[in-house]
């Protein structure tokens, strides 16, 4: 099964896709998201996120600047500040 993943900005929707994996640049510190991810909310330091299309692939990786993540059952949402 894919995570459904969406990457949203203050002026438009980036990405809305599924894919195996995304690492997160949290505020406490990076965390990885998979299907099945327990629901949470994490503010976003400004850092990478890493997103893997499928198990073992090369991340593409887009920096952000502040923001937030939320994961729940549809999946995983960053309503990122800016995207550099």
């Amino acid at each position: 099964m894919a995570l459904h993943f969406e990457l949203v900005t203050p002026e438009r929707l980036v990405r809305s896709e599924d894919v195996h994996m995304v690492v997160v640049p949290g505020a406490e510190g990076d965390f990885g998201v998979l299907e099945g991810h327990s629901p949470m909310m994490s503010t976003l330091r400004d850092g990478a996120i890493s997103i893997y299309a499928s198990a073992g692939a090369t991340p593409e990786t887009l920096t952000v600047s502040g923001g937030f993540a939320e994961v729940n059952e549809k999946g995983l949402t960053i309503l990122a500040e800016k995207l550099d």
